[in-house]
């Protein structure tokens, strides 16, 4: 789950070198689970998939946006919230690798028996999205750049000037499947987290 010019992990590069330090990898995965990490994920022009049982957000704004990368400009509307709890996190991308094949990289937290993900200051830039969604004292229509419930526009968003904008003070989630282009959080506590590398397509759906 990073705004493709905001920067960070290329999942292209990894999946092409295929020698990735297994301490390092471990060494992140546990300050991330333990919330001690800022989190950023971004594929280079491409798009990943994410799931989850459940999210309760509190602090909800979501806006119109241009994401850019090396392929273009891709319009989005980004989801920001200043915190969610959410269960059953599952993200997955698929990465064609030239003569090796396709590779997935899927990362899953906050199952059957683990606390849930917690995320602070999170937004996600999406093309798609199928929910069942409840608005608590939801506003329709704000300006992006005045919106007051949620966190406002991310610093870099490229937000469309006087686009439809609409705001809450808290959102509610459940059985959710998106498509995105990147998410960022100022941190990501991922408990129960798992990732696996394999090849072939694995997706979340």
């Amino acid at each position: 789950m990073e705004s493709l010019a905001r920067g960070g992990t290329r999942w292209k590069r990894f999946a092409v070198v295929m020698v990735p330090s297994v301490a390092a990898t471990a060494a992140i995965g546990v300050a991330l689970s333990q919330g001690a990490l800022a989190a950023s994920f971004s594929v280079s022009g491409q798009q990943f998939k994410v799931t989850a049982d459940k999210l309760d957000g509190q602090g909800f704004v979501q806006y119109g946006a241009v994401d850019t990368n090396k392929s273009g400009q891709k319009p989005v509307a980004v989801v920001g919230m200043n915190s969610a709890k959410i269960s059953n996190l599952c993200q997955s991308v698929v990465v064609p690798v030239p003569v090796f094949g396709d590779v997935s990289m899927k990362l899953t937290a906050g199952g059957s028996g683990s606390p849930r993900v917690e995320a602070k200051k999170l937004y996600i830039d999406a093309d798609d999205l199928h929910t069942n969604a409840t608005f608590n004292k939801i506003d329709i229509g704000v300006s992006a750049d005045k919106t007051t419930k949620g966190p406002g526009p991310h610093n870099g968003d490229k937000y469309l000037k006087d686009s439809f904008a609409q705001q809450a003070e808290s959102v509610a989630f459940e059985d959710v499947k998106q498509r995105a282009w990147a998410t960022t959080a100022g941190t990501f506590k991922l408990s129960g987290l798992h990732m696996a590398v394999k090849k072939g397509k694995h997706e979340c759906y």
